[in-house]
C-alpha cells in the first residue's frame, strides 16, 4: 500500500500564525472548530498554523503517525485520527524527530506521552490527553486521506491553526478568502478602544433585550 504524497505548505509560516484562533471560529462556525477535549498539553504554546498531513490510526496502533514524520514537508501540522485514547500515539522521541524535520505541530485525537520532554523541548502538540502506554506498530493505512479530529472533517492541505484557546481548520479552498476576512476582522478589532467596544456592545445588549420584552 502507498502512501499519498505529502501536501506543500500551502502558505506563508506568518499567513494564519499572526491570527488568533477566536477571529476564525466566529468566521468559519462551530463545525470548523475542534471540541474542547483536543487541546494544548503543556501552558504557554505557542499559536501554530499550517497545512494538514492526515493519519489514521487504528485502536492500539501508532504505526501510520511515527512513519508520517518521515513524509510531512517542513511546516505542516500532522493531524492524527486515533481509534482510542488507552495508548499513546506518540512520545518524546517521536515528537523530537519531528522538531528537527521541520513540522509545526501534532493534533491529535488521542493521547500522547513523555509529556515533560515534549514540553522541555517546546514542540506544540495538541491532543485528548497523556498515558504512558505505547501502542503497537503493525496497522497501514493511507495518509492523506480525510479525518474526523476533535468532530471536524479535515482534508489534506487544510489549514490547521491552534493555540491556548483551541483548534480551527480552515478549509483549503477557502483560504484565501478566510484570511483576508480575518486579517481584515482582526485589524479592526485591534484598532477599537475598549470604550468604544463598550458602547457598541451595550447597545447591542439593549436593543437585544427590549426586542424580547425584557424590562429591568
Amino acid at each position: 500500500m502507498h502512501a499519498a504524497p505529502a501536501p506543500a505548505p500551502a502558505h506563508g509560516p506568518h499567513d494564519f500564525s499572526e491570527i488568533p484562533t477566536t477571529t476564525l471560529a466566529e468566521l468559519l462556525g462551530h463545525e470548523q472548530v475542534m471540541d474542547m477535549g483536543v487541546r494544548p498539553l503543556w501552558n504557554g504554546m505557542p499559536r501554530v498554523a499550517g497545512p494538514a498531513f492526515t493519519v489514521r490510526c487504528p485502536a492500539g496502533d501508532n504505526l501510520m503517525l511515527h512513519a508520517a514524520i518521515y513524509r510531512a514537508a517542513p511546516g505542516s501540522v500532522v493531524v492524527a485520527e486515533a481509534g482510542d485514547v488507552d495508548f499513546a500515539l506518540a512520545g518524546g522521541n517521536v515528537c523530537a524527530v519531528a522538531q528537527r524535520r521541520g513540522i509545526a505541530a501534532f493534533v491529535i485525537d488521542g493521547a500522547v506521552r513523555d509529556l515533560a520532554e515534549i514540553r522541555d523541548m517546546g514542540f506544540p502538540v495538541v491532543a485528548r490527553g497523556v498515558i504512558p502506554i505505547p501502542g503497537t506498530k503493525a496497522a497501514v493505512a493511507p495518509h492523506n486521506e480525510p479525518v474526523r479530529c476533535g468532530g471536524v472533517t479535515v482534508h489534506s492541505g487544510d489549514v490547521v491553526v491552534a493555540d491556548e484557546e483551541g483548534v480551527v481548520v480552515v478549509p483549503a479552498a477557502r483560504r484565501q478568502d478566510v484570511l483576508a476576512d480575518a486579517r481584515a476582522q482582526f485589524a479592526k478589532e485591534a484598532s477599537q478602544s475598549l470604550d468604544d467596544w463598550e458602547a457598541a456592545h451595550r447597545a447591542r445588549v439593549e436593543k437585544a433585550l427590549s426586542e424580547r420584552g425584557w424590562q429591568g
